[in-house]
């Protein structure tokens, strides 16, 4: 039996592939957004969510929408999940916490390594390193993609983010290029690339250093908003190492965008059914088995072990 699902930020690109995802499904969306409800109007937002069964937030920037959202989720008593790809936004999420089940980042950027991770670790306590490397054919940023960056850039000062020996660390030096193997062949990647990775990895797993590397082509091409063509083709190839060991597992697929919509629906869908393992905030390896999750996408992400 389909639920009803109020979509915050239903008109944006990832909102509407969200629509969809829920429609076939069999669920009924709830769409909504600024027009019907502003952030900073919390009875507009318990109207929108009155009758919903959770909330997908799709509305950057999520530095302005995710506080607001989830305080109405829990007046709601309802779960929240978001696709923010904000660093500090997430960051905020994790140290706000909350009376509901909440997951920020579940989508391509954040929520995708944080389960590749958390799969790869699978009986470590602990791990020395986790290297996530986006291998994209390129990137065609949304309007609010840019926006959300540039709020999560502003906050940090333009400095680039990395987690080192348990905590993050703002730094303003020259990100290394270097040549990363990937399984369809080798690309140059840029290393040290901040990405959510770096908060929603080390919010659950014990590792001392996560690090992020992206494409250099895909790095290129997110300087301006552009029209949605052939969409990218994408492999997340993780590599977590302890003690000499290392283990690897690669995803792949294409459009950055759309998969996002499988990865929140489907989080929607298992809070809903009770299978998810924290209430509170937690991201997505932490709150939901994540081998299971990876396989139950295996349509739209192949997610392979590589030796």
């Amino acid at each position: 039996m389909g639920h009803k699902i109020a979509v915050y930020g239903a008109s944006g690109t990832t909102g509407q592939f969200v629509l969809a995802e829920l429609e076939k499904r069999g669920h009924q969306p709830l769409p909504f957004g600024r027009a019907q409800a502003t952030a900073d109007d919390p009875a507009a937002l318990d109207r929108a969510l009155d009758t919903a069964a959770a909330v997908i937030n799709t509305a950057g920037p999520f530095a302005v929408t995710a506080g607001p959202l989830i305080a109405a989720a829990e007046r709601a008593g309802i779960p929240y999940v978001d696709v923010a790809a904000e660093i500090e936004a997430n960051a905020d999420t994790f140290a706000r916490g909350a009376s509901i089940p909440v997951v920020p980042a579940m989508a391509f950027f954040g929520g995708l390594g944080d389960l590749l991770v958390t799969a790869a670790m699978a009986g470590w306590d602990y791990a020395d390193e986790a290297h996530i490397a986006y291998g994209l054919s390129g990137w065609q940023p949304t309007a609010g993609t840019l926006t959300a960056g540039q709020v999560s850039r502003e906050r940090r000062d333009g400095q680039r983010v990395r987690f080192r020996d348990g905590e993050l660390r703002y730094h303003g030096d020259t990100a290394p290029v270097l040549d990363w193997e990937f399984p369809d062949g080798t690309r140059q990647v840029i290393g040290e690339f901040s990405m959510a990775d770096v908060v929603t990895v080390p919010s659950h797993l014990r590792i001392a250093s996560v690090t992020n590397y992206m494409s250099a082509e895909a790095a290129t091409g997110l300087q301006a908003a552009q029209a949605r063509q052939e969409p990218e083709t994408f492999e997340v190839d993780v590599r977590v190492r302890r003690a000499g060991e290392e283990r690897r597992l690669t995803a792949s697929g294409k459009d950055i965008y759309a998969v996002s919509a499988p990865l929140a629906v489907e989080a929607v869908e298992r809070l809903l059914s009770g299978r998810f393992n924290v209430t509170g905030v937690a991201s997505a390896g932490a709150m939901f088995d994540a081998l299971d999750f990876l396989v139950s996408l295996d349509d739209v992400i192949q997610a392979r072990h590589r030796s």
